[in-house]
Order: C-alpha cells, then structure tokens, then sequence
C-alpha cells in the first residue's frame, strides 16, 4: 500500500469475519441499496397513470422532490445515530420505515397523500443509502472493499437504469401501485437477513447517558428543506428571483449558521466539526459534492439530446445514457490494483482528470452526428468516475475507527446528495436559457422533451444548450480536481488493517 497505516485512539481491533458469514449480510446490503436506488427512478414512467387517477398534475413533481428531500436532509442524522447505537438498529429501522412509506404509498388517496407518503418513503432511504455503505466498509478489509462497493455500485446502476422501465410496465400491464408494493417482499428478504446474520461487535465504552442532538438535527432538516426546496422549485413554480425563491435562499441562510451554533456547542453535535477540520474528510466531500453535481448533465439532459438530436427512440437515446453504467463498477473494481501502487489521491486526480477531458470533449462532437459518438464518450466516462469515486470513498472510510464511519459516510454521500440537487437546478437554468436566446423567451427544455417531431432550428438549439450544461459539468470537474490538489494530503492516513473492523 502507498498509503501509511497510523494509529488512532478508540479503533476497534477486531478481525473481519468469514467470508461465509458475509454473504447474507451482503445479499441484505444488496437488496437494500437496489430499494433505495429503484424507489429513485421507478415513479418517473408512472406518472400519466398517477396523474390520471389520484389528480394533482401541478405537484406531481414533488414526488421526485419530496423523496430526494428526505433522504437528503436524514442521511446526517442517520449518519450519527448509527456510531451512537450501532449500524443494525439502524438499518432495520430505515428498512421498516421504508416498507411502512411504501404500503402507505400504494394506498393513497390523493396526490397530497402520496407526496407525503414519499417522504415518509424517503426517511427510510436516507438509512438505506448511509448505513448499507458503513456496514460494506465495516464487512471488509482494505484490500477487499473495492468488491463489496463495486457490487453496490452495480445494484444501483442496474436499478437506477432499470426503474423507468419496471415503472411503465408495471404502471401499463398492471397498476402503478404495485411499483410499491413490490418493496414489500424484497424489503422482508433483507430485514430477515439483516436480522439473522448481522453481528456487531458490544460496545466498548459504554456511555450511562446517551445525548441526542435533537436541536441539531431539527436544524439539519429545516435548512435541507428550504435549501431542496428552492433548488427544486427555482425556476419552475417561480421565477429564480422572485420572493418565494430568495425568501426560500434566505430562511436556509439563516437556519443554516443558527445550526452551526448549535452544533458547536452540542455535546454530541449530529455532525460534529472534525468532519470539516480534517483535511482528508473536507477534501472528499467538497470533491464528492463536485460529483454529484456533474453527474446531473449526463443523467437529466443526454436523453433529450439523443431523442431530439440525434433523433433516437426512448430506448435508445436510454441506452445511451446506461452505457456509462456498465464502465463504472467495472473501473470501480479494478480501482484497487491502481491505488494500492499510487494511493487513494492520485487514483482519483487521474479518474476526474480523465472525466474533466471527457466532458470537454462533448461539445466538439459533430452536428448531429452518430449514436455511437456520446456512448463512447459515456462509456469513458463512466470508466473515468468509477476512478475516481470508488478510491475517495474507501480512502476516507479507512481513516477513521468503526465508531466515526458513520458519521464520516453519512456526510460523504450527502454533500454529493446536495451537489445533485444544486447541479439540477444550475444546468436547468443553464439549458433553460440558451433555448430561450436562440428559440424565444417561453421556450424550455420541459417543453420540448415530448414534442413528437423537431425543427433542424430547434435541433441546434438543445444541441447548443447540452453543449453549456457539459462545459458547466466540465467546470464541476474541474473545482474537484482543485480540491484534490489543495486540500488532500498526498497520503491518506489510513488506518493499520484491521483496525476499524467488527462485524460478522
């Protein structure tokens, strides 16, 4: 290993279990994240037959937006309570919190009632995501991680491009509330096997009184809600200037340095301030939030420009976008024969360097040129990121004891959680804006996603308009290459093998 084995006080020296005491667990863990990730995607080819029954097509987008909300702002807070209590309370928690969201789901009413019962849904989600990426570092060793995080890279993947798909056959073929109703034995699989097989290790400083951050946490979710809120909703219930946009950015403002003072002077803050006072944690959460950030060109605006560009079918113009979905996990696990020779910052300087050229690349692609020109490029690109993810997640994970990582992965995924959200909204307002200069100011890219035949005027216009959003995604890679440069040491300080670990 390139990367320096140092000691710190309150690691757990237990050994990592079996490989056959693993496999249940990681079949759970499986499971788990496939829920998460397919709950993301699914409602999306449904939403005809939803509108159609329950009404309610001026909201219906907060069924997306409530959903990525909840485990937006829950995955701090899970993040603390699973060091506090343990991982498998928690994620049996956050499994039955989900299936409760998905019943619930399946039986609403109205409109209001299922963009309630999806952030009920989305609460559960916050721990699926959180805790399953804690145990998988908890499960294994160094040198083994990378098979446990490509696995899960793989479930999601496949999920995430699977979800329209189970969503608009079973939204047509049966009734689209069986979207959530097939959770509920996938979930009862999962809790079953988290409950039989899962082991943690007893605590080894037992506290007589456990606090709770409870204003801290309230503080997380108040200023998560303003801040999504007005990201998800700037631009298309209201103009981004408009009161309700900058009331939304100001009560966020504020909510979030009232939080700030809260936590500093928490006795046990929900995220406490050396997940930002250490180099290596700052530097991977500001290049993860990069991430997040980046990957929304490709995820929201490559379809529209397959379909009305390039002139492709939904099918196609998906598997376009899906190919950068195979190359990911492939390069996710083959990750660890580079990092282990040039360490955790270098592999990941060379994954986003790659994808920084990538990006920049697209917008020389020819007018209109050939299907296969963006799904090379996806397919390197998706290379590139499985580069440079996969090392900072295991880097960061293995620097600190098992009773820090959930702390440590919870803010992790949820600064890229939050660069998602922020690049949605950027990159829309970007498109948005060259569509209006080039076509007329009411022209947008919602308006056009459907439209059944295209002008070769309107064809150059979406073709222009992804052409910013990839210089913007560009831009993204570029602050986290800076990040990596300037904020990361040169050797992560990874903990000696075997500290850390403790379940079975």
């Amino acid at each position: 290993m390139s990367e320096p084995s140092t000691t710190r006080a309150g690691a757990d020296p237990a050994p990592a279990p079996a490989p056959s005491h693993r496999r249940p667990v990681v079949l759970a863990l499986m499971l788990g994240m496939g829920l998460a990730a397919l709950d993301g995607t699914i409602v999306a080819t449904a939403v005809p037959q939803i509108v159609g029954d329950l009404g309610g097509l001026a909201v219906f987008s907060w069924l997306f937006a409530g959903y990525l909300l909840a485990v937006t702002v829950s995955l701090p807070v899970y993040g603390k309570l699973s060091d506090t209590f343990g991982r498998k309370p928690v994620l049996i928690a956050g499994v039955v919190l989900f299936l409760i969201g998905s019943l619930l789901c399946a039986a609403a009413w109205s409109m209001a009632s299922l963009i309630a019962f999806r952030v009920v849904q989305g609460l559960g989600g916050g721990a699926l995501q959180g805790t399953v990426q804690t145990i998988a570092a908890d499960l294994y060793p160094l040198k083994e991680r990378p098979k446990i995080q490509a696995r899960l890279s793989s479930v999601w993947a496949a999920s995430s491009v699977a979800g329209p798909a189970a969503g608009g056959l079973l939204a047509g073929y049966a009734d689209w509330r069986w979207i959530f109703l097939i959770n509920l034995p996938v979930g009862l699989v999962a809790l079953w096997l988290i409950w039989r097989h899962l082991v943690e290790p007893a605590r080894t400083a037992p506290r007589a009184r456990v606090r709770i951050d409870w204003a801290g946490a309230l503080g997380i979710f108040a200023t998560g809600a303003l801040l999504i809120t007005a990201l998800v909703q700037g631009g298309v219930a209201w103009p981004w200037l408009s009161a309700p946009s900058l009331g939304l950015l100001g009560g966020a403002a504020a909510l979030g340095a009232l939080t700030v003072v809260i936590e500093r002077r928490a006795a046990e803050p929900i995220v406490p301030g050396w997940v930002w006072r250490r180099r290596t944690i700052a530097a991977v959460n500001l290049s993860l939030g990069a991430l997040g950030l980046l990957m929304v060109a490709p995820a929201v605006f490559l379809p529209t420009y397959a379909q009305s560009v390039l002139g492709l079918g939904p099918i196609a113009a998906g598997f376009v976008l899906s190919s950068w979905t195979l190359s990911w996990p492939i390069a996710a696990a083959l990750s660890n024969r580079l990092y282990t020779r040039i360490g955790f910052r270098r592999t990941a300087i060379l994954g986003i360097s790659l994808a920084l050229v990538l990006l920049l690349a697209f917008p020389f692609l020819p007018f209109p040129g050939e299907p296969w020109q963006p799904t090379l490029l996806m397919l390197l690109l998706g290379g590139a990121l499985g580069l440079f993810q996969l090392p900072l997640i295991v880097g960061v994970q293995s620097t600190v004891p098992y009773e820090e990582r959930g702390t440590t992965t919870a803010s992790v995924l949820f600064c890229r959680q939050v660069g998602q959200s922020i690049g949605a909204a950027l990159f829309g307002a970007i498109a948005n804006a060259v569509l209006a200069a080039r076509l007329g100011a009411d022209t947008d890219l919602d308006s056009l996603a459907g439209a059944l035949h295209t002008t070769d005027a309107t064809r150059r216009a979406v073709d222009a308009a992804v052409d910013y959003v990839y210089l913007g995604a560009a831009a993204a890679a570029a602050l986290a290459l800076l990040a990596l440069l300037t904020l990361a040491p040169r050797r992560f300080p990874v903990l000696k093998e075997g500290e850390g670990q403790g379940l079975s």
